[in-house]
This record gives structure tokens, sequence and C-alpha cells, in this order.
């Protein structure tokens, strides 16, 4: 991803829900429609990625598909991931991206990225902080985010398994899938966001996350196709 477009993606999944009240299963996302998701677009990335509803094997899905392009699939409503920590889905990836790098900034795409933003609190941050951030409220009207957990795909047979953002220290990247292994093939995935920020961060995460969904490949200039269904938050 460009300079930049991790913060303005993060700043808009924020800037477009308010609070939701569940039970044990928070939500459980099939794709039969859109109307819980908004399409945000950057403002310096003329394409923009696809998401399509579509069914695979009978099941609804998403499918997303990039050329040389970015944009966001963004659920609509933050949620408190203290009282849902967790989070599951099934994807899938057609092909994944050979000039990408997550390491790199030019290199920063991936055939599909699970996102959990976490909203910045102006409790807990220092007076640097604080200044960094209201300087940035004054530019587009609405606090960033704290930080970040990306839940990736990633295209190269990595031997770590997690990269912080060649972009900015507050987000990081869990490599779940890596290279062609299981291209073409559906795979169920669970994480514990609350654990994992802890492990990744080393501290704790703030009280208000939103999800993401996104497909990119602006900076290699590649294609890639992909699916997601059964997104499900939960206790």
């Amino acid at each position: 991803m460009k300079g930049g477009k991790i913060v303005v993606l993060t700043l808009l999944l924020f800037i477009i829900g308010g609070a939701v009240i569940g039970s044990d299963i928070l939500f459980q996302e099939e794709f039969a429609s859109l109307e819980r998701w908004k399409e945000v677009f950057f403002p310096k990335i003329p394409a923009h990625t696809r998401y399509t509803l579509t069914k695979d094997g009978g099941q609804s899905c998403l499918r997303t598909e990039s050329h040389a392009s970015a944009s966001i699939l963004a659920y609509r409503e933050p949620f408190n991931p203290y009282a849902y920590p967790r989070v599951k889905w099934r994807w899938k990836v057609e092909n994944i991206l050979p000039q990408a790098d997550l390491k790199t900034k030019s290199g920063d795409d991936a055939p599909l990225r699970i996102y959990v933003a976490f909203a910045y609190d102006p409790r807990r941050a220092s007076i640097l902080e604080r200044a960094q951030y209201n300087a940035v409220k004054f530019l587009y009207g609405e606090y960033p985010p704290h930080s970040s957990l990306n839940y990736v795909w990633a295209s190269q047979a990595s031997a770590v398994d997690i990269i912080t953002s060649a972009y900015t220290e507050r987000s990081k990247m869990i490599l779940l899938e890596k290279g062609e292994k299981n291209v073409g093939k559906w795979v169920e995935e669970e994480v514990n966001i609350i654990a994992d920020y802890r492990r990744t961060f080393g501290e704790d995460p703030p009280a208000k996350a939103t999800v993401g969904i996104m497909n990119d490949s602006d900076n290699t200039g590649g294609s890639a196709v992909s699916y997601v269904t059964s997104l499900t938050v939960f206790r």
C-alpha cells in the first residue's frame, strides 16, 4: 500500500459506524447482501478493488478482484473487542502477487486481508501523541485509529509470522497463510484479537475496534481474485 493509505484506511473505518450490542455472536456474515458494509475509496488511488456477491459450491460469499487497485469493504459498526475477542472466517485466493513483499513499502500488497482497527483513546495518550492525533483530526475531521491488526494471506512464503508495517509501527501484520500452498482452496481461520494484540504490541488494546476486508495490488501493479465467507465476531 502506498504511503498514508493505512492511516486513511483505518481512519475511515471508524467514521462510518456506531456501537453494536450483541450476545454470544456479535455478527455472522454469510454475504447474502452487503447492506451492513460500506466501500471506502482512497483519494489518491483512482483504481478501486471490486467487491461483489457470488456463490461457490452453493455457499454465498464475497468476491474481491483487484487490478493495480486498492479500496476496502468496511463493516459499518464498531464493537468492544474485550466483549467479543474472537473472529473466524473462511477465505480463498485464486492467485498470489509474485512481486509483493510486505516488509517493504513498494511491495505492500496482498490478495486478501482481514483488518481489525482499534480506536484512539486520548486518555491513554502521551502529550506528544495527543498533539499528533489532534493535528490529524484537524485535517480529516476525526481522530485516526490508535493501531491495527492485519490478518493477511501473504504472497511470499516468509519464515516469519508477524511483520510490522513498513509505514507505521502501529500496524502489525499476522501472516496466517503464505505463498502458493493453499491457493484455490477454502481455508478456515480463527483468531483471538485480544491475545494477538498483546503478543504483537506488548500491551492491551483500546476498547473499540472495527473490521474491514481488503484486496490491494496498487503498488505492484498486479491482479488478484479472492473470496471470503462466514465472517463471525463472537465471544
